[in-house]
């Protein structure tokens, strides 16, 4: 099963650093969050992905044409202008990084790789949030329910777009955050159908929004809820904390063997 990430933003609540790279490529411990991401998927076994750039998109083509240079020892012969690896450190990866456009909104985004992904189901997530989430029981909770989307929902106090949900997971509406309202978000880890892609239309399509409530008014979208870790990183402060969580070696993401 592919895995599409959303790589494609400005960033701009975080352009301190955004301003000369993309946000998913912002490092945490040394390494940039995108990556940190996709070994998590990896460590399930998920080992397809599709990057969908956008902003400053060529940093992210650039690191995954050099990945040995950045993850690996390398003697370099000036002499013969040969390079050798040494000590290797590979990724069972397909990497497949598509430039979906600077201003294309997220429903676009998807849109315009619909040709890689093959009418197969297929995983997406944004490329600036880690979790813990358990990838084998979302997936088995998406089969079985047999609806075209399942996203990932946490309780998190934050000033981000609310989920009005039944209690079987059943989906009413997606809208933004009231002042009276509980805490209970769109964390992405999400799984779709091939059919989602009836539900894009244009680059303007914007996923979180026109496309959501679509499959809400439909009966089509049901939320997974996620009881563990879950941070995205929008802001410094944001940033800070996973960096401590990883120095401290508590990432409750990290669950993979060094």
């Amino acid at each position: 099963m592919k895995v599409l990430i959303l790589a494609g933003g400005y960033g701009t609540r975080i352009s301190e650093e955004s301003q000369f790279k993309p946000k998913p490529m912002i490092e945490i411990g040394g390494k940039p969050i995108l990556w940190h991401i996709m070994k998590y998927y990896s460590a399930w076994g998920f080992n397809d992905f599709i990057i969908l750039g956008g902003y400053k998109q060529y940093v992210i083509k650039e690191f995954f044409a050099d990945y040995f240079l950045h993850n690996s020892d390398v003697s370099f012969n000036l002499e013969t202008n040969e390079m050798k690896v040494l000590d290797e450190h590979s990724e069972k990866w397909t990497v497949t990084v598509v430039d979906t456009g600077l201003d294309t909104m997220t429903g676009g985004r998807i849109k315009r790789v619909e040709k890689y992904v093959g009418g197969e189901p297929f995983m997406l997530t944004y490329g600036d949030g880690v979790s813990n989430v358990d990838l084998n029981e979302l997936l088995a909770f998406h089969k079985k329910h047999g609806k075209t989307a399942t996203v990932t929902m946490i309780r998190f106090a934050q000033q981000k777009g609310v989920i009005d949900y039944a209690p079987d997971g059943q989906i009413r509406a997606f809208r933004e955050k009231y002042r009276e309202d509980g805490d209970v978000i769109n964390a992405g880890f999400m799984v779709f159908n091939p059919e989602i892609f009836r539900y894009l239309e244009s680059d303007r399509t914007i996923l979180e929004q026109d496309t959501m409530q679509r499959l809400a008014d439909q009966g089509e979208l049901m939320g997974y809820l996620h009881k563990g870790f879950w941070q995205c990183m929008d802001t410094q402060r944001e940033k800070k904390k996973l960096e401590d969580l990883w120095a401290r070696k508590q990432a409750p993401w990290k669950i993979w063997e060094d």
